[in-house]
């Protein structure tokens, strides 16, 4: 039996977990107030306070780090790089230290995985599918101007999670399928899968697509130039509306989509437009999916928080349900995801170099 533990920084919280093998030992959330993270200059200022307030819990839980035999941390923006998991190497770190693709909470899983593997004897440092998973087809990354290829840019740890899961409940393999995976959080990435390999996807952390609880999406590009040089909003505070303070946001004064859908119950009709403007705009995106698998995919499959939401599903199915069947899988299940990545690897699979 294997023991492995699973690390996943966000932005106001650190989530890890332990697995022996397949089953969950101990899930935990630590989440960090502006406070909190006020003393710390930078992002990576931040890696010892979190890495300690994990293994003080653990040490709680009685959890003994010596029979651990993997650690796994989320990817972070590192370069971009094929699916798969990799071993923490010192290529790896400077690149995660650097933020060399921007900066972003999940750099620091690599780091702190990396530095409580080396103080276990046997114990190797992973990562599993960074949202900089790139193996789109050529044809996709040409755009209108050279200057600004589209990019893959997506929640690749669980569409590949998912992927798996639904293969596998349907007596097949994901590299013997088509598929589109549509992930529904706090951003949206959806993407057309095509017998193990991404080949087309929307830009899902600050692009193009559907908008979502907090992003805008894809926008009128000759206003978004004029509101650029309005002279009313510097660059830091278009960013900020185009992520962060975008979506449902900026419609609803709420980043929630439950809470939106709780104006809904209550009777507020511009509540419910917009939300279901956003799963209208999901629905063509993955029309749109559709169409880079000719029309031939095996199944839609929803998943992230969103998934769990009724009245979203269904105004999605009634667009997609007619073209192909629609499966449904909530949650995000990223803390799983890492720890089967882990596992993969300590059966037998062979972990790739960065």
């Amino acid at each position: 039996m294997f023991k492995i533990l699973s690390v996943n920084p966000g932005s106001t919280s650190t989530k890890f977990a332990v697995y022996e093998d397949e089953t969950l030992v101990c899930l935990h959330t630590i989440r960090h107030t502006v406070e909190d993270l006020k003393p710390f200059k930078t992002l990576f200022d931040q890696y010892e306070f979190r890495k300690n307030l994990m293994l003080k819990k653990l040490q709680s839980d009685g959890i003994n780090l010596s029979d651990l035999s993997a650690v796994v941390g989320r990817g972070g923006l590192v370069r971009p790089l094929e699916s798969g998991v990799y071993t923490v190497n010192d290529k790896l770190i400077a690149d995660l230290r650097s933020s060399i693709g921007g900066e972003h909470a999940s750099n620091l899983g690599g780091v702190i995985a990396r530095e409580i593997a080396d103080g276990i004897p046997g114990c190797k440092a992973y990562i599993v599918d960074p949202i900089v998973v790139d193996e789109m087809q050529d044809v996709a990354r040409i755009s209108g101007l050279p200057e600004i290829p589209r990019r893959s840019t997506f929640h690749a740890l669980n569409h590949k999670a998912i992927a798996r899961k639904y293969a596998a409940a349907n007596g097949t393999t994901y590299e013997k399928l088509k598929l589109v995976v549509a992930h529904l959080g706090g951003g949206i990435s959806i993407a057309a899968h095509r017998y193990g390999r991404v080949i087309d996807t929307n830009q899902g952390l600050d692009g193009y697509g559907s908008f979502t609880p907090e992003r805008s999406g894809t926008l009128d590009a000759g206003q978004l130039v004029n509101m650029c040089f309005s002279g009313k909003y510097s660059k830091a505070e278009i960013l900020k509306r185009l992520a962060g303070n975008g979506g449902l946001m900026a419609h609803l004064g709420t980043n929630e989509e439950l809470v939106a859908e709780k104006m809904v119950d209550n009777g507020d009709q511009h509540a419910k437009l917009v939300l279901e403007a956003m799963a209208y705009n999901v629905g063509k995106e993955i029309g749109a999916m559709l169409a880079v698998l000719h029309g031939e995919a095996d199944a839609v499959i929803l998943t992230g928080g969103i998934a769990n939401s009724q009245f979203i599903v269904e105004y999605i199915k009634k667009m997609i349900s007619p073209m192909t069947q629609v499966a449904v899988y909530p949650g995000e299940n990223e803390m799983e995801a890492l720890a089967l990545g882990g596992l993969r690897v300590l059966r037998g699979e062979k972990s790739k170099e960065y």
